[in-house]
């Protein structure tokens, strides 16, 4: 059997089991539904604008209150197999307080879609984005792309986009070896080969400055990810800055986005200025 890191399944199993490390994460998700409902009422929403063809490949676009606006485009996690857009629309809060336009990228999920299927959505999420932001009075040179979890994975992917500005990665997951090794496997079925092409710690490309972060309270193999893949990129020379955020868990994470004062929305902020 397999190994990683002297992990066997059972092992990688519980190092990457975020719902079973915080015992009340359905409050904190129920909390999150409520809050998105109210980033929903607002006016001058588009809901489910259609980047592609498939039934997933959907955005919704929050505007800001000015013109000339940076961006943030946030891609949600749930290890490329659950959860969707609406779920965390709350997190537009942190961005809009600070006068930027949101847009929230749904993509099709495993076992429908194989890792690499989902990366190229969301590139194509990314080119419908930069195609629209004159006409939504949005600034077309400061995009940002935020990912938590798996959507941290899928924003380091886009790392070297032209219309991206800024990375963000909340809690990501950039070497998917061990996600290959574990139950998170049975739906993504990820091969050897799809791990060498779409872990971005393996390649760390050249790339738009480089925003992690993730919380002190999370599960070990999560803050090894984000510790190994931030010293992959300095390596190679990247620009790339943690961002420190104690106290939180793989779901509390997000309140450093979603609240005016977040660690994470005041990074990006200072860097989109």
């Amino acid at each position: 059997m397999d190994s990683y890191r002297g992990m066997n399944r059972e092992a990688l199993d519980r190092a990457y089991n975020n719902t079973a490390a915080v015992p009340d994460v359905a409050e904190v998700m129920a909390d999150f539904g409520r809050r998105s409902a109210v980033i929903y009422g607002r006016n001058g929403i588009k809901r489910d604008l259609a980047y592609g063809e498939g039934a997933n490949h959907r955005i919704d676009w929050i505007p800001g209150p000015h013109a000339g606006a940076p961006t943030i485009a946030y891609i949600h996690g749930g290890y490329w197999q659950s959860l969707s857009k609406e779920k965390f629309a709350h997190i537009a809060a942190g961005p809009l307080s600070h006068g930027f336009n949101v847009a929230l990228i749904e993509y099709t999920l495993a076992p429908e879609a194989r890792i690499g299927t989902i990366v190229s959505e969301i590139g194509r999420a990314i080119d419908f984005l930069a195609t629209h932001l004159d006409e939504w009075r949005a600034d077309p040179a400061r995009l940002c792309l935020v990912g938590h979890s798996a959507g941290g994975h899928l924003a380091a992917c886009h790392r070297s986009h032209p219309a991206v500005s800024l990375i963000m990665g909340i809690s990501g997951l950039y070497d998917l070896e061990p996600i290959r090794l574990s139950y998170l496997n049975e739906k993504l079925d990820l091969t050897p080969a799809e791990v060498e092409v779409y872990s971005p710690e393996r390649h760390a490309s050249t790339g738009v400055r480089t925003l992690l972060t993730v919380g002190s309270a999370e599960l070990p193999e999560l803050r090894r990810q984000t510790a190994d893949y931030a010293s992959s990129l300095r390596a190679r020379g990247e620009l790339v800055e943690e961002v420190t955020t104690p106290g939180y868990n793989h779901f509390t994470i997000l309140e450093t986005i979603a609240l005016r004062n977040g660690a994470a929305i005041e990074a990006v902020a200072q860097a989109l200025s």
